[in-house]
């Protein structure tokens, strides 16, 4: 149910002035018609002691203007679901050697780009979208910009590396990103394929770090149904891709956000998609003041009309 708030609540006090001046009215009309009696002819008196509603219009029509300029100046405001300022929302891409694997086609890295480029082209005008890369240590891919094509371009042209995995590092620089920018809601959506094995800054300090900035962190784990073999060690044994779904869990859980399981391209799409769909936007308390000063004049032009124009009441 919409609400009504007032940016000035004190200036509501100044509607009693309405009762006074209905009082003084009273009184004064009072005293107009024992005047008007004592030099009036009986038919005189009953004209002045049968007026009609129509005759007290303009009166009660310059009390509602006086309500509605004093309401007006209250600032009243409803809120609605709009975020004129937007949401910052950095998309926080693993780029190590695992997502070369090519179980997503034509590899992990192109499907993720892919998949965030929809992420993009959901986001409002007003929204910010920024990307920060990481391997054994994390990188700046765009900087915050409402430009979305310059960021999709930005994107694309992130490169395969063969580094290990800092998921630490990367959360913790986005969350540096989404903070540049004050005064706006912020999420970041994390991706990575593989365990945290690098970096200086541990997955739950980062963690920690996002929930005191009051960021919510999705997560998104891609792996496969089936193991995927990366390559294979001086031994000849297989290297498999490994997912730790736990640290990915734990992140999201800690700061208020979601965890998501990605199997294949088609369920990456739609994760993005859905993530796009319902990052949560602040309602925003919107000033309907001018909605009173306008209907104000409508009513004191229409009061005037009565008062001077064709049909005028003669007082």
């Amino acid at each position: 149910m919409m609400e009504f708030s007032f940016g000035e609540p004190a200036v509501l006090i100044t509607l009693l002035l309405v009762p006074i001046l209905i009082y003084l009215y009273k009184i004064y009309d009072k005293k107009k018609k024992m005047a008007a009696m004592k030099f009036s002819s009986i038919s005189n008196i009953r004209k002045i002691s049968s007026k009609s509603v129509r005759f007290y219009l303009p009166f009660v029509l310059i009390l509602l203007v006086i309500s509605l300029m004093i309401v007006g100046l209250a600032d009243p405001r409803i809120p609605l679901k709009v975020a004129k300022k937007g949401v910052n929302v950095v998309l926080v891409i693993d780029d190590s050697g695992s997502m070369a694997a090519t179980d997503y086609k034509p590899t992990r890295l192109d499907a993720a780009k892919n998949s965030a480029k929809i992420l993009i082209n959901s986001l409002k005008p007003n929204d910010n979208v920024g990307i920060v890369v990481f391997e054994s240590g994390a990188t700046t891919a765009c900087y915050l910009t409402p430009f979305k094509d310059r960021a999709i371009e930005k994107l694309m042209a992130i490169k395969q590396r063969q580094g290990a995995t800092a998921i630490g590092d990367g959360l913790s620089l986005a969350v540096d990103m989404a903070t540049s920018i004050p005064n706006r809601r912020k999420v970041i959506i994390l991706l990575s394929d593989g365990v945290n094995n690098a970096g200086v800054i541990s997955p739950a300090d980062a963690a920690k770090y996002a929930k005191v900035n009051n960021i919510q962190v999705y997560t998104v784990g891609m792996g496969s149904e089936r193991p995927v073999v990366l390559g294979y060690d001086f031994f000849g044994n297989p290297q498999y891709a490994k997912l730790d779904e736990k640290t990915l869990k734990s992140i999201a859980e800690e700061t208020g956000g979601k965890y998501f399981k990605s199997v294949n391209r088609d369920t990456l799409n739609e994760i993005y998609r859905n993530i796009g769909q319902n990052i949560k936007r602040d309602w925003e308390e919107t000033s309907i003041k001018d909605w009173f000063f306008v209907a104000a004049l409508i009513v004191l032009l229409i009061d005037t009309y009565i008062i001077y124009g064709k049909y005028r009441i003669v007082v």
